[in-house]
């Protein structure tokens, strides 16, 4: 049998493993959404499209929690790209949606100011993680292509 040598062994960094299970979160956060609207570019999408834009952006935070927990280096750029594309998609739907399209939707009334605030905080999140990731390219050491 086999003796694991834990002195050598490389551990990952805590803000590695937390940054994983964020994208986790988003993972399970996006497939919840599956089957009800999408807003995306300042459209709200609706039945098929809407559906496969969520299967689309679940399998995007798959690959990057898979890429986040192997150290992928292709991983730590497109985090950046895909946070980045984020904040662009928040700022276009600020802009184009309005509250009263979302009431529509929704079926009661919504806040434009809260809108607003909220998709500000949003925009500041996000803005702050890919900081934090932007930071944390020494940890993304994989240098192969593949995942798998």
């Amino acid at each position: 049998m086999e003796e694991l040598d834990h002195e050598n062994e490389q551990r990952r960094p805590l803000g590695m493993v937390l940054l994983g299970g964020l994208y986790l979160f988003f993972f399970m956060l996006t497939m919840s959404t599956f089957g009800h609207p999408f807003p995306f570019l300042g459209v709200i999408h609706f039945g098929r499209s809407a559906e496969v834009l969520v299967f689309a952006d679940s399998m995007i935070c798959l690959y990057l929690f898979l890429g986040i927990m192997k150290q992928q280096t292709m991983t730590w750029y497109l985090l950046i790209g895909y946070n980045t594309f984020e904040v662009v998609n928040t700022l276009v739907n600020l802009r184009y949606l309005h509250a009263a399209d979302l009431e529509k939707i929704a079926g009661q009334p919504v806040d434009p100011q809260g809108l607003a605030i909220n998709n500000i905080s949003v925009i500041i999140a996000i803005s702050l993680l890919t900081g934090f990731i932007y930071k944390q390219r020494e940890c993304f050491t994989n240098r192969s292509r593949y995942l798998f």
